[in-house]
């Protein structure tokens, strides 16, 4: 029987088998859970079915948390955690990867700490790690930037801060774009970056078309590359 408590339940970031990316132990949790937090219905409606086809998705509660819910209602945040007070264990699923990192779980979790209800998070696939691994870059020191701006001249000044960190404080810089601007980012940043700069451009994560590949500027600028529409996250250092 589990602990109740909230817990952070991972999803995949591919099509690759659960068991690839996922411990057993999470489908164990996700078997003895009834109420979830989740970024999508349908999405995550569909990763349970995947965990375990015998589960009785119409018995299960869900609330939606996503880029449109008012995180600024607490009261509406605060009654998602009903259930933990009456004994039951709630569920927190994002799309693709670990919840409450770059998600808005994390105002969710916040108040569960805060009430003093036990958070678990679970072993599972995280792209800004995954991608910090296989970057060669500094893995002490490294900072989640997000989307950079869309405005151009925002842009361009986020991207001088940025560098500025990575010359200064020798710190990686991780962020991620529209999957449909990928190629554009690219070679928007090969023109703008030094030359001896290095851009890690990590696509597919997991995925059997998985492409993890450290260049310089000047190298990025020569090279042939299609990341059109793929989920990709971008590192660069010095």
């Amino acid at each position: 029987m589990l602990e109740t408590g909230l817990y952070l339940i991972p999803s995949q970031m591919s099509d690759a088998t659960l068991d690839r990316v996922l411990p057993a132990h999470n489908i164990e949790v996700v078997r003895g859970i009834r109420y979830f937090v989740v970024e999508s219905l349908r999405s995550a409606r569909r990763f349970l079915k995947k965990c375990d086809r015998d589960i009785d998705i119409d018995a299960l509660t869900f609330n939606e948390l996503n880029e449109h819910s008012d995180l600024k209602d607490i009261a509406a945040l605060e009654s998602l955690l009903e259930p933990i007070g009456r004994g039951e264990s709630v569920g927190v699923i994002s799309d693709a990867g670990c919840p409450a990192v770059a998600d808005p779980g994390a105002d969710l979790v916040a108040i569960a700490q805060r009430r003093g209800y036990k958070v678990f998070p679970l072993v599972g696939p995280s792209s800004i790690l995954l991608s910090l691994m296989a970057s060669g870059f500094n893995g002490q020191r490294f900072a989640f930037e997000g989307y950079l701006p869309v405005d151009a001249q925002a842009r361009q000044a986020r991207l001088k801060e940025m560098t500025r960190r990575i010359e200064r404080e020798h710190q990686t810089q991780i962020f991620i774009e529209a999957p449909y601007r990928n190629n554009q980012l690219i070679a928007d940043l090969a023109s703008r970056l030094p030359a001896a700069m290095r851009l890690c451009v990590a696509s597919d994560i997991t995925g059997e078309n998985q492409s993890i590949v450290t260049r310089t500027m000047a190298q990025w600028r020569q090279a042939q590359y299609d990341y059109h529409k793929i989920p990709t996250i971008f590192l660069l250092y010095q």
